[in-house]
């Protein structure tokens, strides 16, 4: 075998070999259902209610958002599951073996910021576990920062402490998350008088015209909420035992897991518009208003520990193997995983999760016109140019098949700018609003056209002699 060049490889980014892909069907559905049963999956369903849906429609949106994103998924999970190969290197294909670090560092970038959200969270959680059991707390100047820079630090111990720490809690998390949820729903729920008043609650929109404005744009951040993953899950795929085990896995456990939490989030937040006369749509202010201070303690510890849980599964591998990809020689997984937990705290957080618009059309929706395009590439190169066809061994070393120019294929970089650019247009040209609110539906269909016009005379793996692949 070619000799691979280590500006390119290390043992994180390496192929996963056969007899350590252990993955079956069991261990995808949980795993969707541990990434899932989550905080912001809660804000999600709650945005949806606080921006005005019924119970149905919110629930409706939610679905069908992760039906249309698991496509992709599954799309780009077929390369993982074949070859062995984590995500920044798949992608290398496509981008070239230099030129994969611009949709890895932009995926990367997305992640940092969900990483900076989920900490925000735990540190809210903290603060309000400590105005229980001092309520003198609640005036301290800055009690808000100390608990979110101590969460922050918890997090930092878990990354440092490598992956096994990360399989241990996501073993733990999601019991406890539902658990939570679960919990608000009974409480809250008997308070309204049962699930009968929360769910009759009807839409405040009084015409079609006035539901579309908000569902298009909400549906997008549907799909933007697992672009992310949609990208990196080769990063989960490589060890799966099978095509069939990691495709059935995920086909069950992503729109299953997402829509049951969903509803709690959507039956508890309407049932908060019933008693408190708002939809308050983050669960530790709404744990907060609980009368009975043990019962919301340890509410808000379950909370705490699968928050952690989330944090460093969904957003702390990706961004890791990404920022090692850069300088495979002098970042390992531990040392990306702490620049993903500094620029965590530069995107503030805070400020992302002001309110549910913020959240969704601006986070969600925002970050999608950034993700589509790069799925688009992805994907057309994959399955279009190749016909899923790679040569493993040219990914990990220079003047190979992936080598283009200079290591950078420029073709999929227009393609990535144009789709970036058509998507994000709505946002400075106000009658192109529809380009944002589609946003990554809009860059993904630009980026794989434009990719797939600008390769066409282009060799591929495909066409070249004695091509062999691996796994």
């Amino acid at each position: 075998m070619t000799p691979r060049d280590p500006t390119l490889y290390n043992e994180d980014l390496a192929p996963i070999p056969k007899d350590r892909r252990t993955w079956g069907l069991y261990n995808y559905v949980s795993l969707w259902v541990a990434m899932s049963v989550c905080i912001p999956t809660y804000m999600l369903a709650s945005g949806l209610i606080a921006g005005g849906m019924s119970w149905w429609e919110a629930i409706a949106t939610i679905m069908l958002g992760n039906m249309i994103v698991l496509i992709p998924m599954l799309l780009n999970a077929h390369a993982g599951t074949k070859y062995g190969i984590p995500f920044p290197v798949l992608v290398r294909a496509s981008f070239g073996v230099r030129g994969a670090n611009i949709p890895a560092v932009l995926r990367a970038l997305v992640a940092c910021g969900w990483f900076g959200i989920q900490t925000w969270i735990g540190g809210q959680a903290i603060f309000s576990m400590l105005r229980i059991i001092w309520p003198a707390a609640a005036g301290m100047p800055g009690g808000i920062w100390v608990c979110f820079f101590a969460f922050w630090a918890l997090n930092i111990v878990v990354i440092w402490r490598g992956i096994e720490t990360i399989k241990f809690l996501e073993g733990i998390g999601a019991p406890f998350m539902l658990g939570v949820g679960l919990l608000l729903l009974w409480w809250i729920t008997g308070k309204a008088g049962g699930l009968g008043p929360v769910l009759r609650a009807p839409s405040k929109f009084h015409s079609a015209a006035e539901f579309v404005r908000f569902f298009i744009p909400s549906l997008t951040g549907m799909v933007g909420f697992w672009a992310t993953v949609a990208l990196n899950i080769p990063d989960f795929t490589r060890y799966a035992k099978s095509q069939k085990a990691q495709a059935l896995g995920q086909a069950i456990g992503l729109p299953t897991a997402m829509t049951l939490y969903s509803f709690i989030g959507v039956a508890v937040t309407s049932a908060s518009v019933v008693l408190f006369g708002e939809a308050i749509w983050d669960p530790v202010t709404l744990l907060g208003k609980f009368n009975q201070p043990v019962v919301a303690f340890i509410a808000l510890v379950a909370l705490l520990i699968a928050t952690l849980n989330t944090n460093v599964a969904a957003n702390v591998v990706s961004p890791s193997n990404d920022f090692s990809n850069l300088n495979p020689r002098l970042i390992s997984f531990r040392t990306g995983g702490l620049i993903t937990g500094v620029v965590g705290i530069a995107m503030m957080p805070w400020k992302l999760l002001s309110d549910f618009s913020s959240y969704i059309f601006g986070w969600l929706v925002g970050y999608s016109g950034l993700l589509g395009p790069i799925a688009g590439v992805m994907i057309a190169d994959y399955f279009l140019i190749r016909r899923a066809q790679l040569k493993v061994d040219d990914l990990y070393r220079r003047n190979g098949i992936y080598q283009y120019d200079n290591g950078v294929n420029l073709r999929a970089v227009v393609a990535l700018v144009a789709g970036i650019v058509v998507a994000l247009l709505g946002l400075v040209v106000p009658p192109l609003r529809w380009l944002y609110d589609y946003a990554w539906f809009v860059g993904f269909g630009v980026s794989g056209a434009v990719y797939v016009l600008l390769m066409q005379r282009v060799e591929t793996p495909a066409n070249v002699p004695e091509w062999e692949g691996e796994g």
